[in-house]
């Protein structure tokens, strides 16, 4: 697993681009990471512990479980948090293919050209496929089998739940989405409007 930076060229790199959010802070701010996964698989795991290690940076990220409440229209308000979101982490699990929810999260992602970070999680990137179990329109397949295609052609992470070492892949999936946001920021022109504060 390639490491995108260290902890201290991160933190000097993130306070050199960005300014302290509190300048700057909307009552509602849209969301900075939109976590795309299978809750089943790994909303107790991967996916909640990227979500608090990101919330302790200061960062915003969306996480249904975390973020929605009872009465929450669904498709709205997960759309709503895609669409406005700065970049897009798909964990991918060995069932998330099953997931129709999952895969609309993917494609919608995919089409609004969101940065994406995939993370394999226990899955190798060969061994996800959109099958056809007649609950979809051949429209929706379609656009769920390029959106998998794309994600599975962007460089990721991978990741052994049995093997890996928890702590460290914390740090370097942060230090991705750091990275994939400060460059967001640079090609949007939004300096100033994102501050991370890391305590490694």
């Amino acid at each position: 697993m390639q490491r995108y930076s260290s902890s201290s060229s991160a933190k000097n790199l993130c306070r050199k681009i960005l300014y302290h959010r509190n300048q700057i802070q909307p009552i509602r701010r849209p969301c900075d990471v939109f976590i795309n996964h299978r809750g089943t698989d790994t909303k107790r795991t991967i996916s909640g512990l990227l979500y608090d290690h990101l919330l302790r940076l200061r960062l915003n990220p969306f996480l249904d479980s975390k973020n929605m409440k009872p009465g929450d229209r669904l498709f709205d308000k997960i759309d709503t948090a895609i669409r406005h979101s700065k970049v897009g982490v798909a964990v991918f699990s060995p069932r998330y293919c099953e997931s129709y929810f999952c895969l609309h999260e993917l494609a919608l992602i995919m089409e609004s050209r969101k940065k994406v970070i995939p993370i394999f999680y226990d899955v190798k990137p060969s061994q996800l496929q959109v099958r056809d179990d007649g609950t979809c329109s051949n429209k929706e397949l379609q656009r769920f089998r390029w959106a998998l295609e794309e994600a599975k052609y962007t460089v990721g992470l991978t990741f052994d739940s049995l093997q890996g070492d928890w702590s460290e892949f914390l740090t370097t999936a942060t230090d991705a989405v750091i990275k994939n946001l400060i460059e967001e920021a640079e090609e949007n022109g939004k300096k100033g409007r994102l501050c991370v504060v890391q305590d490694y």
